[in-house]
């Protein structure tokens, strides 16, 4: 369906979808220039670049793969949007290969007979002088300087990515996982004990909604609002609220649950300095306590993955599980910003545990007839079913209503052994009164609670404060408790699960990069020359995410991930430029110099549209976009930061190979006592533009 997602992959294709399209025009402009007819110009200069800008497409397909391979409950978020992105750029190797060319080879190139139509051509005029001043006079002699010294050029490169990775691992840029994205909604959810009536969770509920309606009136008259703060309010009492996108299951109706949910006004009525945090922190204090709450917690996230700190306690004992699960909520209740501690644990409803007494084995007795028996006597057997209209009235046979008002009734039964005698209840069994379980969880046959909490993301990450956990409480709660076992869940595992998927999706990825990139390139070398503007690509990532003050996030690393087949495209046309001329007899380094010229302008013209296309994306934050504006930074910024590594660093690497390769054939030549080859690469004379 075309949907939030879909739209928000077209946006990001954007920019990108237009590269091809303009290396194309740019090559039919060049032969134009040259004085060939529009037809021959179009033919020529679209077959010069169809091998880079077909094989650069599908790099950058490649690169959009791992977003479809992205498992758990990301991947209703990055399916649609990698399949929109592919869709995309294969209608864009069409356009740019068949249509496009077309147009150019038809359109009017006669003088304008407009006052606009001039003026906009003057402006195009200026503009390529413009640009081709800075290429010829600027560009060209500065990348001349820096291949000859392109050691120190490449060592500067890898202090430059030092540096970046240095920002991530002295804090200054946090990774986190999922962007707490605040909405105009705010959950209130309530958990009183099993098997309360939902009466009285009804009015535990009141209570909570009474205090939504105090916080109304305090904001209201604050801000001096003309509307009431909140909108709506909405109590369901037996089950929670179903939540669009991949949030918590609603679960099944139980008469101890409820959930308050209000809308507030949104942020361009109430200013951004009052975030839904702070009216959850107001909402919170205005409730106070609810007598026999077992649990009340404030949610006001928009999507979740889950808690953002959730550990599973296994083992087979349930009351060492619970007495541990009480005691990693004590410890957990030390680390700043974590609140709303809790427990999957429960204890159910009074019930009537029954056992048997030694005797009763000796009189063939089981746990299974007693019990049987003690049923049928108090809830019943079914005798027959009475068809009356289309229901079916069942005939149960038990004791009068008089001889199962009381426990004194269980002790007062008679209990048939196998031979058909009757002996009394209380000679051959007991009962206790004891709390049984509403829910057994188990995970690999071993039975789990679960202890999760809340995260204050203003004060702490929670990548912080798992990291701290793993570090300090839970090698000192596993020595405490040897028999139970620790696993991670909600938000930590989503995480791991989904890095995971990225990490070996990543790879794949760039293994299908090097294949698609050698064939064009018919070498095993020069594709490593290509995709070593990716990790320079990542450095522009981090940067941007430093400079715009965002954190980084798993959609950051997804945005990276896609932006090495983004940034492959401009240094794969101009090494198959500088292979063109190497062929064509021209020496190495000004085949490699006059390539960097040529492609200058190209280069920067994508990386430029690319940015500006994903402009509106980095500038829109609301629920639906935010959490795809770390991936919006991702592009944006790696591409164009990726592109002064390519127009300076790609001709360095290129030269630098070819060092690496003519020193092995010489190291060859010497060894065999062959002539050592020879190679023209003189920079001495002046390097044509083009």
């Amino acid at each position: 369906n075309i949907s939030t997602m879909t739209v928000m992959a077209f946006i990001l294709v954007l920019g990108i979808v237009v590269d091809d399209a303009i290396v194309v025009g740019e090559r039919v402009y060049g032969h134009e220039q040259m004085g060939k007819p529009g037809l021959k110009a179009a033919v020529e200069g679209t077959w010069e670049v169809s091998v880079p800008v077909i094989f650069g497409v599908l790099t950058t397909i490649a690169a959009f793969l791992p977003l479809i391979a992205v498992e758990g409950r990301m991947s209703g978020f990055f399916a649609p949007l990698g399949w929109v992105v592919i869709f995309a750029l294969i209608c864009s190797i069409i356009e740019s290969q068949l249509i496009l060319p077309s147009h150019l080879a038809h359109r009017k190139t006669g003088e304008p007979t407009t006052g606009a139509s001039r003026a906009w051509n003057n402006f195009q005029g200026k503009l390529a002088a413009w640009l081709e001043r800075i290429a010829t006079h600027h560009y060209q002699p500065f990348v001349t300087k820096v291949v000859r010294i392109r050691y120190i050029s490449a060592a500067t490169g890898v202090g430059i990515l030092i540096l970046a990775l240095a920002l991530i691992m002295s804090g200054r840029v946090v990774f986190g996982f999922f962007p707490a994205i605040e909405g105009d909604r705010i959950y209130g959810a309530l958990e009183m004990p099993e098997g309360v009536s939902s009466e009285v969770t009804l009015a535990a509920a009141k209570q909570i909604e009474d205090a939504a309606r105090k916080v109304d009136l305090e904001m209201t008259q604050e801000l001096g609002l003309s509307e009431p703060f909140l909108r709506n309010v909405f109590v369901s009492v037996g089950k929670k609220v179903d939540r669009d996108g991949p949030g918590r299951p609603s679960g099944s109706g139980r008469s101890n649950l409820a959930e308050v949910v209000i809308e507030i006004v949104p942020a361009s009525i109430r200013g951004d300095n009052i975030n839904a945090d702070y009216v959850v922190k107001r909402w919170r204090d205005a409730v106070g306590n609810i007598p026999d709450a077992v649990s009340v917690s404030f949610d006001s996230a928009t999507f979740s993955v889950g808690s953002p700190i959730e550990y599973q306690l296994q083992g087979r004992d349930i009351d060492r599980l619970r007495i541990a699960a009480e005691d990693m909520k004590a410890q957990l209740t030390r680390y700043t910003g974590v609140y709303d501690i809790s427990d999957s644990f429960r204890s159910g409803k009074q019930e009537i545990q029954l056992s048997l007494l030694p005797e009763a084995r000796n009189l063939g007795l089981t746990l299974s007839d007693l019990a049987s028996q003690v049923r049928a006597a108090f809830y019943g057997n079914e005798a027959q079913r009475v068809q009356r209209g289309k229901d079916d009235v069942r005939v149960m046979v038990r004791f009068p209503e008089s001889e199962r008002r009381s426990i004194g009734n269980l002790e007062d039964m008679y209990i048939r052994t196998p031979d058909g005698n009757q002996v009394p209840f209380y000679s051959v069994a007991k009962f206790e009164l004891r709390r049984g379980f509403s829910s057994i969880n188990r995970l690999d046959a071993r039975r789990t609670v679960t202890v999760d909490a809340e995260v204050d993301r203003a004060q702490v990450s929670p990548e912080e404060v798992a990291a701290s956990i793993r570090a300090e409480m839970i090698p000192r709660f596993k020595a405490r408790y040897p028999d139970i076992t620790v696993e991670m869940g909600g938000e930590q595992e989503e995480r791991t699960t989904a890095l995971t998927g990225l990490a070996i999706g990543c790879m794949f990825s760039l293994l299908v990069i090097y294949g698609l990139l050698a064939i064009p390139l018919r070498s095993y070398l020069q594709p490593l020359v290509v995709m070593g503007v990716i990790p320079f690509g990542a450095v522009g990532a981090i940067v941007g995410h430093f400079i715009l003050d965002v954190q980084l996030m798993f959609f950051s690393a997804l945005g990276i991930v896609a932006l090495s087949g983004v940034v492959v495209n401009a240094s794969l046309v101009l090494v198959d430029y500088a292979n063109r001329q190497r062929r064509e007899g021209v020496p190495l380094v000004e085949a490699i110099i006059n390539a960097a010229v040529v492609r200058f302008r190209p280069i920067l013209l994508t990386s430029v549209t690319t940015f500006v296309g994903l402009i509106p994306l980095m500038s829109t934050v609301t629920p639906a976009t935010g959490p795809f504006l770390p991936m919006a930074i991702s592009l944006a910024w790696g591409v164009l930061f990726a592109t002064f590594i390519t127009l300076l660093l790609v001709p360095c690497a290129y030269l630098i190979v070819e060092d690496w390769v003519h020193t092995w054939e010489s190291f060859k030549a010497w060894m065999f006592g062959k002539p050592k080859p020879q190679r023209q690469d003189s920079i001495a004379e002046p390097v044509s533009g083009g």
